[in-house]
C-alpha cells in the first residue's frame, strides 16, 4: 500500500480526515500513484494535474523522503521507502505571494 497525504482543502473534497491508503501496480512512480489516487477519488480528477495533458497543476508539488519530486518525469521511481509504504508521498498545496 501506497501512503499519500494531502493538503486540506484536497482532503476536504475528496472527504478523508487523514493519510490516503492506496493499492498501486507497479512500477511505483508519480503517474500510477496519481492514476491510483484519481481512480479511488474521481473528485480530484483535474486537481492535482491538468485533466488533459496529465501535467502537475502549477500550484502543486510532491515531495517524498524529503525530497522534492514535482519536476521530475512521471514516470521516474520514487524511493523504495514510499513504495513499501514507510515514507508517504506528500502533495502540497504550494504558497504564493507577495
Amino acid at each position: 500500500m501506497i501512503r499519500v497525504v494531502l493538503p486540506f482543502h484536497l482532503r476536504t473534497l475528496a472527504q478523508v480526515n487523514s493519510e490516503i491508503a492506496l493499492q498501486v501496480v507497479e512500477p511505483i512512480t508519480l503517474r500510477t500513484v496519481l492514476d491510483a489516487l484519481e481512480a479511488a477519488y474521481p473528485m480530484l480528477r483535474g486537481t492535482v494535474r491538468d485533466l488533459t495533458t496529465k501535467e502537475r497543476r502549477a500550484f502543486i508539488r510532491f515531495f517524498a523522503c524529503g525530497q522534492d519530486f514535482s519536476d521530475e518525469p512521471l514516470d521516474s521511481p520514487l524511493p523504495t521507502a514510499v513504495a513499501t509504504g514507510s515514507q508517504p508521498l506528500r502533495i502540497v498545496g504550494a504558497l504564493a505571494g507577495g
